[in-house]
């Protein structure tokens, strides 16, 4: 498994807390792999230390070089006007141009395969067989209508490193006007126009659980992603509607009182 990563990205201390339920998740899914971290400049070395205590290998990560007209059109409060969140409420620590040091993955051509995982995210078995689903693989964006499926959720995916996609990713990222409405998802979705689908339940988006129950299945989700609120977020607006997956989440935050995940309700069971 030495040539295949899974890969985060950890840009604050927020997200550092994320990723250590991640990387937990993932040491716990049996895992032989390698676990790499993208850091920007903004996190300090006493919130990765517990990421690196667990094993992973922290890789410093400079944002893209892209030019100051991008910049301005891509920080949050400019993008948040231009393309506001109408359907959930994304955190105050959402630096949007920061999405874009996902790409940096590409230059890890130590590595044959990358399988990313966003760091507000847990494993819930083992999913090994990703680095066997070819370039550019991802689930789709659904969360609250299955006529989504044809967009995709940059939240988990599979990439082959390479020194060419990524300078002809450069290359196309930052051309006159460019505005990328949802940021890296927006652009891997252009950049890749005929993306392999993978099944919903290798990134499961914790809205199906009250918009969409009839798709949640326990026994089949492989991975869990807590789109918009985050679960270390303190009585989000969404709190009371996804307590049993905030608790799931603290539990392998914690690594104690890990449930039988099998054992769990359904949404549409009575609770």
């Amino acid at each position: 498994m030495s040539r295949y990563a899974y890969a985060t990205l950890v840009t604050n201390a927020d997200y550092a807390k994320g990723a250590l339920a991640l990387i937990r998740s993932l040491r716990l899914s049996g895992t032989g792999a390698d676990i790499i971290v993208l850091h920007t400049g903004g996190v300090e070395a006493s919130h990765l230390a517990p990421l690196s205590a667990l094993g992973a290998c922290l890789l410093p990560a400079d944002l893209l070089p892209t030019s100051e007209a991008f910049d301005e059109r891509h920080v949050r409060a400019r993008l948040h006007a231009q393309a506001p969140f109408t359907k959930g409420r994304k955190p105050a620590f959402h630096t949007p141009l920061d999405n874009f040091v996902k790409l940096r993955l590409w230059e890890r051509t130590e590595y044959d395969r990358i399988v990313f995982i966003d760091a507000d995210a847990i494993v819930l078995r083992n999913v090994d067989r990703l680095f066997a689903y070819p370039e550019f693989s991802a689930a789709p964006n659904v969360y609250e209508r299955l006529s989504d499926f044809h967009r995709l959720n940059s939240g988990v995916f599979v990439a082959t490193p390479s020194q060419e996609t990524f300078a002809a990713m450069l290359d196309r990222l930052d051309r006159p006007d460019a505005f990328w409405q949802r940021t890296d998802q927006t652009f891997l979705q252009a950049y890749f126009p005929d993306w392999h689908g993978l099944p919903v339940f290798f990134n499961m988006l914790q809205y199906v659980w009250f918009n969409l129950p009839e798709l949640w299945d326990w026994p089949s989700i492989s991975i869990l992603h807590y789109q918009y609120e985050k679960p270390w977020e303190e009585d989000h607006p969404k709190t009371e509607l996804l307590r049993p997956l905030i608790a799931l989440w603290h539990a392998f935050h914690s690594g104690e009182g890990l449930p039988d995940i099998s054992a769990l309700p359904n949404p549409l069971s009575p609770r």
